[in-house]
């Protein structure tokens, strides 16, 4: 049986649009024909499966796999996933990846030229918890100049995937700090009109779960459904 408010459309403007011309690469790749639903199996309705053997002790902290420290400021990030109700959504797959402290990307696609830290590959997973709960440890990712227009610079963030029993697609979103004075010139940010939905993309610095000496800490609740919902890049179906 499929949950009817897995499927509600969202509200006009919380969600970015396939064809948003200032993100220049949305022109060429975007839908210009309507949709064409096609009809489902019990299995597509279900939600994805997966073992959660597959994620290791350490794959939440993205500052521990090599011989070194990486450079940069150390953080945490931590915050629960959650239904339209609040209910915490336990089990759930949640990957992260972004740059380096210098705004680059280890990635062949990435040829931009800020160094590369031989110390941070920029990519990490977990599951949450019975209460929904995440937490990454990781550094602060620096901005980078992205070509899409003149002095184009992305604000810092950090990507987020989430995968599991009770969401019908991966969903994927962008995470970012407060208080960057590159969002406001931003076209992927502002690519959602709705200034609140816009918002709930941008962290709270947390100095309750901070560490003394060692690493400030951000809260970001992902919402997957109703009226906060988290703004993805792809709408849900």
């Amino acid at each position: 049986m499929v949950d009817m408010r897995m499927v509600q459309t969202p509200a006009p403007g919380t969600q970015p649009d396939f064809h948003y011309p200032p993100y220049l690469s949305s022109v060429v790749r975007s839908p210009r024909m309507p949709l064409v639903l096609l009809p489902q199996a019990l299995a597509e309705c279900a939600g994805p499966v997966f073992g959660h053997n597959i994620v290791g002790a350490l794959d939440h902290d993205l500052a521990a796999h090599h011989g070194g420290d990486p450079i940069g400021e150390r953080i945490i990030v931590q915050g629960r996933v959650l239904d339209e109700d609040g209910r915490p959504v336990p089990h759930a797959l949640v990957e992260v990846w972004q740059a380096n402290a210098a705004g680059r990307y280890r990635h062949k696609v990435d040829q931009c030229n800020m160094p590369l830290d031989p110390n941070f590959s920029g990519a990490g997973r977990t599951i949450t918890d019975a209460h929904g709960y995440y937490l990454f440890r990781s550094i602060k990712p620096g901005p980078y100049p992205w070509k899409n227009h003149h002095n184009a610079w992305r604000p810092a963030h950090i990507h987020f995937s989430l995968f599991g029993a009770g969401i019908l697609s991966r969903l994927v979103t962008q995470m970012y700090f407060p208080g960057d004075p590159l969002q406001p010139l931003d076209p992927i940010f502002n690519s959602i009109a709705d200034e609140k939905a816009r918002n709930r993309l941008i962290s709270q610095l947390d100095m309750n779960r901070s560490e003394p000496e060692h690493a400030l800490a951000y809260s970001f609740d992902i919402v997957l459904r109703g009226s906060q919902d988290t703004p993805f890049e792809e709408p849900r179906k």
